[in-house]
């Protein structure tokens, strides 16, 4: 076997070359390479060093033994979890054949008599030979902790989590105090639950029972984080658990919690403000702990959240960027990963299943939304509802998901809270090492149904037979603390026994719930007031600005015509677009030290290349933010292009301005039919998220809509929608056809942040974006302000001709005001409602009022009937009108899509709708009616 160490010719120099780099860095060759070089070195007449020289070549070595050592050692490493007590309840996963020595034709004999050293890592430190570094791998790997990071892709990351691992760093023995004292959480968590299902018979609160280790597991990592630079720590989890995690880890009062269930459950409960606040059930609110000597010495927060489980994740993950962002500079926010900390938690069968978790996980390492890392918890019950995990998923584990994301994971046996307080702390110094993201599964079971008026015997009969004979973790702790001595005998029950008798004292002098005590909801009023005229000399400041650019900095020659163009734009009347309007806007709010961050997919350039306020040289492929150097500018301004995301990157924009309320926050849909994928974020978060959880955003959405032939995915936002979840002043909706409207509303909006805060949803053009109909003047954006409703100002002279006033919103006036009829029909008016929520009831009445001798008021629009505004503006309009006039509808017929997938069928509709218009107040014929 010698004879086989030795290499001749070019295979000599080969393997020579190979031991040079296995000196230098041994990390860097493949398993078995490594392992072979390990007991290899090259014969003395050929050393290439003095060190190498010292180092004779070993004799007799079978290298097939060797490789089959360090095969095993690999496979202990790669697959222990499959072999690990990970599990309370139920089956460990199996397939462990690989895990033994024979199955890499080595025996216990042959790996006594092989070095440590092939082996490796932390393992074999101090190791006598192969066989004991063996066995303090199989002792590591498959423990009660299972460890899975060959995936990971990083040498540096992987190598960190192997000798760490292997050092036991963060699994020390605990003093007997910290034992004493996990005892005493875990007693906490488990009172509290028992109390409630004593009590409470039958209402739900969704208890953490089976996983009750999760609340010491985040007090570790919580306050782990304390010693290092962390301000913040924001937490997002779904209703499983989440009683007992708002009260112990962020210090809601017991009393509040049952305050809440004394009376009543608010599921039933009508709205009691005439203000529009509902409220929402106990076990989906938010808590802040604010760090004053309280549970923890820093400020924590948990996010609110609905019954979408794991829709919360980007919204947490904004939070967090929000909290690390410093924005009162110009230029580029200034992030620091460290100053905030997100934890999530998740669900066993909604981990794999939502693919809100995907699209979270994309994010993780992206520019414009990375948040340093963040620590991820499967609350692993083994059950979805009623469903077993082999029918909820396709993999293995219920976190394989994370495998393509490259985030190390560990399995851990929710009854073992040594191993899960360690891997808490493992998971913390990870993502403070490296900056990623870091899951642990915590696998434990579910003491109850879904609910607690579910009964799970019905579809889990052997499963909850042996949950209910299983002892819970308390119980097992203080059985495992009174054989060590560390309490007297009969301790961990008269712990419990003080904790059920302080929850009733407690019970016996609730309150009543005080929803004062968190922020109230706005009066209702509306500030119509409120002053966007920009000063001209300070627009051509900001303008030469805009359109300056570095001397060493080449601008792409078709582009530069363009900007050219538009730098002149103020002196032509009118002649700034829509996209220049926008750019003038951001400058001025930003002078104004309002940040701003805007985000889409192809926000930077924009989707119809109007944009372009990110600029790329062609030859040196470098690039330039314009607006990061507009004078006097207070305040930083980030624009990113999004992944191709609705869901996730939304929920993280609505996370963004809860936590950073100060900053104009816009998200942009690459077109506006695609913010239906989304939906969710919409209807949970963005428009009740006040009404239920008092909690307050002003996130603007840019959602490009309008009817130009492009067919039934690019035409409509969906703009009904908005307006029917429109109500108690909940958001803004508007339709604007001008941009020194879209400057003054983007205004308006950036001055309302601290006084009406409130999301606003903006139907953008497509064609108008440089439509000459659609164009501004200087002076336009100087003086005045956003208007509600805009009248016909070609008919100021024949106010007492007009039979028919003609109100509209967006495009549509457009296709209108070019039409020849509409110079050539006197008896016709066309307005257009500007913003259509809140509904612009007085100004439209004047403008009413202002025709003396109108027969009928129309509302034209170019969506179907049973879409658009028509079913939300006509009981609006009768209600105004008092019956004393007519309204009729002129637009496209119902549909199930909302456009016409033929650009010849679109434009006959588009010529029908605007013919009916114009036509002789008699021919009704033309029209659709809505009689």
């Amino acid at each position: 076997m010698a004879d086989n160490l030795v290499f001749h010719g070019p295979n000599a120099g080969y393997v020579l070359e190979l031991y040079d780099q296995f000196l230098a860095d041994p990390d860097s060759l493949d398993p078995e390479t490594r392992a072979f070089l390990a007991v290899w070195a090259p014969p003395a007449d050929i050393l290439r060093s003095e060190a190498a020289a010292s180092t004779t070549a070993t004799s007799g070595v079978d290298v097939e033994r060797v490789l089959g050592a360090h095969a095993f050692a690999d496979a202990l490493r790669r697959h222990g979890h499959l072999a690990a007590d990970t599990k309370p309840i139920g089956e460990q996963p199996g397939g462990i054949d690989r895990l033994s020595p024979a199955a890499h034709d080595i025996t216990e004999a042959d790996l006594s008599r092989l070095p440590a050293s092939i082996v490796g890592g932390g393992a074999a430190q101090g190791a006598a030979n192969a066989l004991e570094a063996t066995q303090r791998l199989r002792n590591i790997y498959c423990g009660t902790s299972g460890f899975e990071f060959a995936h990971v892709q990083d040498r540096d990351e992987r190598t960190w989590l192997r000798n760490t691992i292997e050092s036991d760093a963060f699994r020390q023995p605990l003093s007997d105090e910290r034992k004493r004292a996990v005892l005493q959480r875990l007693t906490a968590v488990e009172g509290f639950e028992r109390f409630l299902h004593q009590t409470y018979l039958g209402q739900k609160r969704f208890s953490i029972e089976g996983t009750d280790i999760l609340v010491p597991m985040l007090d570790e990592i919580i306050n782990a984080a304390t010693s290092g630079d962390t301000e913040h720590v924001v937490i997002g989890m779904a209703h499983r658990g989440r009683l007992n995690v708002l009260t112990h880890v962020l210090g809601k009062p017991y009393r509040a919690i049952l305050a809440e269930f004394e009376h009543g459950d608010e599921e039933n409960e009508p709205p009691s403000e005439p203000d529009g606040y509902s409220g929402d059930v106990k076990y989906h609110l938010g808590w802040r702990q604010t760090g004053n000597g309280e549970m923890h010495p820093l400020p924590v927060v948990m996010a609110p959240n609905p019954s979408h489980l794991e829709f919360v994740n980007p919204v947490l993950e904004g939070m967090t960027r929000a909290l690390q962002d410093k924005r009162n500079l110009p230029g580029a926010p200034e992030q620091n990963e460290s100053v905030a900390l997100p934890v999530v938690l998740h669900g066993d069968a909604a981990f794999p299943g939502q693919g809100v978790v995907a699209e979270t996980l994309n994010l993780s390492r992206l520019p414009g939304y990375s948040t340093g890392g963040t620590i991820h918890i499967i609350v692993n019950n083994q059950v979805g509802f009623t469903t077993d995990w082999q029918d909820a998923r396709s993999t293995l584990y219920a976190s394989d998901l994370a495998k393509g994301f490259e985030i190390p994971i560990v399995h851990v046996n929710a009854d073992d809270p040594e191993a899960c307080l360690a891997v808490a702390r493992l998971a913390l110094a990870y993502r403070e090492q490296f900056h990623r993201d870091f899951l642990i599964d915590l696998i434990g079971y579910r003491r109850w149904g879904h609910n607690e008026g579910d009964e799970p015997s019905f579809t889990q009969p052997k499963m909850y037979a042996e949950i209910t004979a299983h002892e819970t973790a308390r119980a097992i702790w203080a059985g495992t603390l009174e054989a060590q001595g560390v309490i007297p005998e009969g301790e961990g029950e008269r712990l419990l026994s003080a904790q059920l008798d302080e929850l009733q004292t407690i019970r016996e002098s609730t309150y009543e719930p005080d929803g004062a005590a968190t922020n109230g909801l706005r009066d209702g009023a509306f500030n119509d007031g409120t002053l966007t005229a920009a000063g001209e000399d300070e627009l051509r400041l900001f303008n030469d600005a805009l359109h300056t650019f570095p001397d060493s900095f080449t601008l792409n020659a078709k582009l530069k015509r363009q900007l050219e163009r538009r730098r002149g734009a103020l002196d032509r009347d009118p002649g700034i677009d829509w996209a220049h309007a926008e750019s003038l806007a951001f400058a001025s709010i930003l002078a104004e030290g309002v940040p701003i961050r805007l985000t889409g997919q192809d926000s930077e350039r924009g989707t119809f290349s109007q944009r372009h306020l990110v600029l790329h040289d062609p030859e040196t492929g470098d690039d330039v933010t314009i607006l990061h150097s507009i004078p006097g500018s207070e305040a930083s301004f980030a624009v990113f292009n999004s992944p191709l995301s609705e869901t996730g990157v939304l929920g993280f924009e609505y996370g963004y301005t809860v936590a950073a309320p100060d900053t104009l926050v816009l998200w942009e849909a690459q077109f506006g039919d695609f913010v239906n994928s989304a939906q969710v974020i919409i209807d949970q978060f963005i428009i009740p998220g006040e009404a239920k959880w008092r909690q307050r955003s002003a996130l603007v959405l840019l959602l490009p809509h309008g009817y130009e032939g492009q067919g039934p995915e690019h035409s409509s936002a969906r703009l009904e929608r908005f307006l029917q979840m429109a109500a108690n002043n909940n958001i803004r909706v508007v339709n604007c056809t001008s941009a020194a409207q879209y400057f003054h509303l983007l205004r308006r909006q950036a001055a309302l942040l601290h006084t009406d805060p409130r999301p606003l949803i903006v139907m953008t053009p497509k064609s108008l974006l440089r439509h000459p109909k659609a164009l501004s003047s200087l002076s336009d954006l100087a003086e005045g302000g956003f208007q509600e409703v805009i009248d016909d100002s070609s008919a100021e002279s024949r106010r007492d001709e007009a039979q028919r006033l003609v109100l509209c919103s967006g495009k549509v006036h457009v296709d209108l005001s070019t039409s020849d009829a509409f110079a050539e029909t006197r008896e016709v008016a066309v307005a257009r409602v500007e913003e259509l929520y809140p509904f612009p009831h007085n100004q439209l009445r004047t403008i009413v009022e202002s025709y003396p001798n109108l027969t009928e008021v129309v509302w034209l629009q170019e969506e179907p009937q049973n879409m658009g505004v028509w079913r939300f503006i006509e009981p609006r309009l009768r209600e105004l009108l008092g019956g004393e006039l007519p309204v009729r509808y002129i637009g496209r017929r119902e549909r199930a899509s909302p456009a016409e997938g033929s650009n010849d069928d679109h434009q006959r509709e588009q010529t029908r709708i605007v013919a009916a218009a114009f036509a002789e107040v008699r021919a009704m014929e033309l029209s659709v009616s809505d009689d």
